[in-house]
């Protein structure tokens, strides 16, 4: 079976160095984006500026070759995991996924806040955050992955997987 994507568009961002780019959106705070809608596309953006956060599906255009073992940058004990228990870029289909906060819809140009993503990554899909569809209640384990969140909105990018 052959999937073909398309790019919706594309994302901006000050991040022009895949070296120390925050590493997830908590990382990311108050900085600032854009996403260029392409103009076939802006129908679509009709109602979108009524959420207050968006999950960004994009294409990680940057990876060469996709590694099914990896060492995760919040992971302090270096150990190797497999790929589909973290959340680098080097899955075997490169596809990136983000919610960020929704400041504004203007035209083609959706503003954004809380971005982590590099500057010029093709955008796939944009779908709306509905916390009574999304949001988890109870008890969530989360891994391997013990890292506090001020340990993981300081942590940068390195160049492991550049």
């Amino acid at each position: 079976m052959d999937i073909t994507l398309s790019p919706i568009g594309t994302i901006r961002s000050p991040f022009c160095d895949l070296v120390d780019m925050p590493i997830q959106p908590k990382g990311a705070g108050e900085t600032l984006a854009s996403i260029e809608i392409k103009e076939q596309y802006l129908e679509g953006l009709h109602d979108l500026d009524g959420f207050s956060h968006v999950y960004l599906i994009y294409h990680f255009h940057k990876v060469q070759e996709a590694q099914l073992s990896v060492i995760p940058f919040n992971d302090h004990t270096n150990t190797q995991r497999g790929v589909f228990s973290t959340r680098t870029p080097m899955h075997p289909n490169s596809i990136g996924l983000s919610i960020v906060e929704l400041v504004k819809v203007e035209e083609n140009i959706v503003t954004i806040r809380g971005v982590d993503v590099f500057d010029g990554t093709p955008l796939l899909d944009i779908k709306p955050y509905i916390e009574n569809f999304d949001k988890v209640e109870g008890a969530t384990r989360s891994g391997w992955m013990q890292a506090s969140l001020e340990e993981v909105s300081n942590k940068r990018s390195d160049d492991r997987f550049v």
